[in-house]
């Protein structure tokens, strides 16, 4: 008998009740994501995320008490840390740079469509990257402007302690590739993939994808 994978646990934070009917409508005819809480507010949310452990959290940038810049780095540094994706109106680089230094794992607009949304919770929950290359490298042309020596020479330290196989995997995540397509052109598994960014993440002490290609570009490793 195939057992049924658990659903994914999501929490939405948002202080606009309509935005959050709607993304529980959307995500409820996900059969592989359960909405499992909502919050209005920064507070309420550390608070649900305490009570239902969830895998990932949606929340708003702006709102109320503590806002969700806040929250999302509260929330990554908590004991059993979920996977906070800032789901927001504003397209602007200041509040994309912030929430990302903060520790979320993506940064999604809410015109986002339905089929995207839940993909994307998917992505986030298996630790894909939910940012598309170009938005990927966008992010990256601004952390770097302006770098200087100090800033390249710290990354190239970081970087050296990797082995010469998981500096080959930090430069393809630095290009904006999947753990697919990383796969495909290393001729590894995608589980060995996985296991050599986890390896990564502790050594440079980065908690996700982006933070990992931002280290790359800053070195000028493959450039």
């Amino acid at each position: 008998m195939t057992q049924t994978a658990a659903p994914i646990r999501v929490i939405v934070v948002d202080d606009d009740p309509m935005v959050v009917t709607g993304i529980k409508g959307i995500l409820h005819a996900a059969e592989d994501i359960e909405v499992v809480g909502t919050a209005s507010r920064g507070e309420e949310a550390l608070e649900r995320v305490a009570l239902h452990f969830p895998d990932v959290v949606l929340t708003d940038i702006r709102m109320p008490g503590i806002g969700g810049i806040e929250a999302i780095e509260r929330l990554v540094n908590s004991v059993r840390p979920p996977k906070v994706v800032a789901l927001t109106s504003f397209d602007t680089d200041d509040y994309l740079f912030r929430a990302l230094e903060a520790g979320a794992a993506g940064y999604l607009l809410k015109d986002i469509g339905p089929v995207a949304l839940a993909e994307s919770i998917r992505k986030v929950h298996n630790g894909e990257p939910i940012l598309s290359p170009r938005s990927m490298q966008q992010l990256i042309s601004k952390v770097s402007t302006g770098r200087d020596q100090l800033q390249q020479r710290e990354a190239q330290e970081l970087l050296s302690d990797l082995t010469q196989r998981e500096l080959e995997i930090a430069v393809f995540v630095a290009q904006g590739l999947s753990n697919q397509e990383i796969a495909d052109a290393t001729f590894m598994s995608q589980a060995t993939v996985k296991t050599h960014l986890n390896r990564i993440n502790i050594k440079l002490d980065t908690s996700n994808r982006v933070h990992i290609a931002v280290l790359v570009e800053r070195a000028r490793v493959g450039s």
